[in-house]
Order: C-alpha cells, then structure tokens, then sequence
C-alpha cells in the first residue's frame, strides 16, 4: 500500500537516537482529517506518553478547517492514538527504562486512514548532534568532490 506523507517531525531524529518504530491510527474528528489534507499539520513541538493502559499525542497543531465553523476542535488538543493492548505494553516496558521517549516521526496516509509512524528513541546530547551534522558535512564535500555523483 502507498504512503503519502503529510507531515514530518524535523527534529525527531536531531534530538533522539530512534531504536524502534511503530505505526499508530489517531481518534480524529471531521474537520481535522479535512485540514490535514489540506496539509496543515505540524508535528515539531509533539510528544506521545502512555496514561492509563492509553497512548496520548500532545502538542501536534492540526489547524481549524475554513469551513468547519461551530465542528473546529481546539488546534493542539490531546489526541488518542490506537495501538493494540501487546504494544502498549511493550512500550509502557521501554519508556521505564532510562531515557527513553515516544517521539512521533511522521504522519502519513495509508490508503484511506491516516496513521502516525511513532519512534521509540534516547535523546541525543550535544556532542552526538555535533557528530551527526560532522558526518552530513563530510558526506555532501565528498559528493561535491565527486562531481555530484550519488
């Protein structure tokens, strides 16, 4: 099945170390599944958590729809995502451990559904993000040096 990616988180994989994804559908209403096919989403600022047996985004701005007058849910309100009962638990497991953090990568369309593509990741310290943005540096001089050449 195709996916069209509709969102993107920039930073995610800037700040953490991504160990493992997991793909999630999100509880929307109407008017949000028409403005994020519209394509205003951002993801940036958003974070997943586990509360109560549940798995929660916060902070992902889906912007009200122009014609969705008095149906317009709150831009950054908590969403619930769906994953089965098994992941939860696995997950709930691997955020106890020390530093890890459900981050959302991206969100994209899966035939008709909407789904999140969650990763389970450490955060990066600041040396690791120097190194990371060193390796990219390296990489694009010796593409240049090559003539451009992939």
């Amino acid at each position: 099945m195709d996916k069209k990616i509709v969102a993107k988180n920039p930073t995610a994989r800037h700040n953490y170390t991504i160990e493992d994804t997991y793909e999630a559908g999100i509880v929307l209403t109407g008017t949000e599944i028409k403005s994020i096919r519209n394509g205003k989403v951002n993801l940036k600022d958003s974070y997943a958590n586990i509360k109560n047996s549940e798995v929660f985004i916060y902070g992902m701005h889906i912007s009200p729809y122009e014609h969705g007058n008095i149906y317009n849910k709150d831009p950054l309100r908590t969403r619930k995502l769906l994953l089965t009962k098994r992941e939860i638990n696995k997950l709930l497991g691997l955020i106890k451990q020390k530093g890890f953090a459900l981050v959302p990568i991206s969100l994209y369309f899966k035939g008709n559904f909407l789904k999140i593509e969650l990763g389970i990741g450490k955060g990066k310290k600041l040396y690791d993000k120097r190194e990371d943005i060193a390796k990219k540096d390296a990489e694009m001089r010796m593409r240049k040096h090559l003539g451009g050449k992939t």
